[in-house]
């Protein structure tokens, strides 16, 4: 069975977690991936995004969320009056997935599979405890599976106040499920602008979520999602 368990080194430290993961071979993407792309941004934030996986520029780059989806990320956050260097950015994969086109010079995005996903989940959970988020984004179904298991649907959820069990071992973040900006570029051009302010009030609501958390000690009712199985590593 594929995982990345064994790469990944007992500490809180990002910066040696992001070194070992350069070495990670927990599953079969890294053979063709240009580089192991990490996650970034504030080691202690209080919100923590999660997307799919790297794209082509972030492969190259090694950098999450720097190609198209990234800037429209960054759009959405500026509309949503959230400071992208507050946040902490990565993906339920580390590694890019894709297939060529005919002429082998254009690489295309492919979903990772569900395997993939569960292989790299020990680099999330680690990240989690890492950075021990008061509050996660999860951006499309990848990464909301990743954590939420293979039955969630973003599509009934999103935008609700989640909470699942067993995710960091201190205590359990808030969860918000939402589309990955991707998804509004990939809509149709009379729904693009609904789907974007989808988006953004998703990420307002996450957002706000810090601030009931740090008063209160609680994020609301909102739904409980019961991992499906444990899910430490």
């Amino acid at each position: 069975m594929h995982s990345a368990a064994p790469f990944v080194p007992e500490t809180h430290e990002l910066s040696e977690l992001a070194r070992a993961a350069r070495h990670c071979e927990g599953c079969p993407l890294y053979r063709e991936a240009t580089q192991t792309v990490f996650g970034s941004g504030r080691p202690s934030a209080r919100v923590m995004l999660i997307g799919e996986q790297p794209g082509d520029q972030e492969d190259r780059a090694g950098e999450p969320f720097v190609g198209p989806a990234g800037r429209l990320l960054d759009k959405a956050l500026t509309a949503a009056e959230i400071d992208r260097d507050e946040l902490y950015l990565t993906n339920a994969v580390k590694h890019f997935k894709f297939t060529t086109n005919e002429r082998g010079k254009r690489r295309i995005h492919k979903t990772p599979s569900r395997t993939e996903v569960e292989a790299c989940r020990p680099w999330i959970l680690a990240e989690l405890d890492a950075v021990s988020p008061e509050v996660v984004v999860l951006l499309g179904a990848t990464a909301a599976k990743s954590l939420l298991g293979n039955d969630f649907r973003v599509s009934r959820h999103r935008g609700e106040i989640l909470h699942a069990a067993g995710l960091m071992s201190d205590r359990d973040p808030v969860l918000v499920a939402t589309i990955h900006p991707s998804a509004v570029l990939r809509g149709r051009s009379q729904t693009r602008d609904e789907a974007f302010d989808g988006l953004v009030a998703d990420l307002r609501i996450a957002y706000a979520t810090t601030r009931t958390v740090r008063s209160e000690g609680s994020a609301g009712s909102g739904t409980f999602i019961p991992a499906a199985k444990p899910v430490r590593r």
